[in-house]
């Protein structure tokens, strides 16, 4: 299985995403290169390496509006999802433009059957795991469905992530079923009816680190503010512990001792270890990552995609969308 890589996608693309996709195929992954193969072919000869690539002519800007997307069917990410649409790969993969990487899937690949909007899952790292959040900024305003049908997407992916039996919680202000504002009051019923046992009921912002439920479901608006803080807060709380390492020889004595399990916090804190977010939702495998990703993340969202189209992750979201008593 092929997975498809928009290789002029990201700040730092082709060179940080070719480099990524070598790391990915040294560890079994077929990735396919879409974008300028004169400039893709002359970075692989640098390193002395050879990938499939397929030409794009075109690609989309950080900086462009998403909806230029249409009008540029020659466009990278265009190309690929085309490629995705005619079963020539299993997945795409794009660090770089979210809005234009969003609809470009809508546009070519169309919705799932029972999703009004597809969801941007996050991945965060928590006390009993991991806890996965959606909608992560598709969707800045909701309606109470919407976020039923993130919740059914969600349970799918926790499984195809090897979770057995994930909980949903819905993210509030407080616990008890009375507090939120309105959407959350209206879809609180609606999960329950939705859900049943599956529904945890109201989560806190704490909850998503503690892992009080292995899915959480919120508006994308509220889910990206809480990314963007929860990445921030970990870029700080690295600083600080850096800073209070070297502040004296002793510290540094210490910090050298202590190097294999701050490693290992680390790389738990570190975004480009969970690679790219899935857009759930839409007819075919579609992972959207930093525009600001290094070569480590590009790999691990290749991996990722590999992983969880091998997992069925297509089919699990269809059967839980089905499954869903509304």
């Amino acid at each position: 299985m092929r997975i498809a890589l928009d290789a002029m996608g990201g700040d730092r693309a082709p060179e940080v995403t070719v480099q990524g996709a070598l790391l990915a195929a040294r560890e079994g992954v077929e990735v396919l290169l879409v974008g300028d193969e004169v400039r893709l072919g002359e970075l692989l000869k640098r390193q002395g390496a050879s990938l499939p690539i397929h030409h794009a002519p075109d690609y989309i800007p950080m900086e462009e509006h998403a909806t230029e997307v249409r009008k540029r069917r020659e466009s990278s990410i265009m190309v690929a999802m085309d490629l995705l649409k005619r079963g020539e790969v299993g997945a795409v993969v794009s660090m770089g433009h979210t809005g234009a990487t969003m609809a470009a899937a809508l546009f070519t690949l169309g919705r799932v059957k029972g999703v009004e909007r597809p969801a941007l899952l996050v991945e965060f790292p928590s006390q009993r795991g991991r806890t996965f959040l959606l909608d992560g900024g598709a969707n800045a305003d909701c309606r109470p469905s919407f976020l039923v049908q993130f919740a059914a997407m969600g349970l799918a992916y926790a499984q195809a992530s090897g979770v057995p039996d994930p909980k949903v919680g819905l993210l509030s202000i407080g616990e008890e079923e009375g507090k939120g504002n309105a959407l959350v009051l209206e879809t609180y019923p609606l999960l329950k009816q939705a859900l049943g046992e599956r529904f945890f009921g109201n989560v806190e912002g704490r909850d998503v680190f503690l892992g009080t439920t292995e899915v959480v479901v919120t508006d994308g608006f509220t889910g990206n503010v809480v990314l963007k803080l929860a990445e921030g807060e970990a870029k700080v709380l690295l600083g600080w512990i850096k800073e209070a390492l070297t502040a004296s020889p002793l510290a540094r004595l210490g910090a050298l001792l202590a190097k294999g399990a701050l490693r290992r916090v680390k790389d738990r804190l570190d975004p480009s270890q969970y690679g790219a977010m899935p857009l759930l939702g839409v007819e075919g495998a579609v992972f959207i990552g930093h525009g600001s990703a290094d070569a480590l993340a590009v790999k691990n969202a290749l991996l990722r995609a590999k992983g969880l189209v091998e997992a069925g992750l297509l089919q699990r979201v269809r059967q839980a969308l089905t499954a869903l008593h509304v």
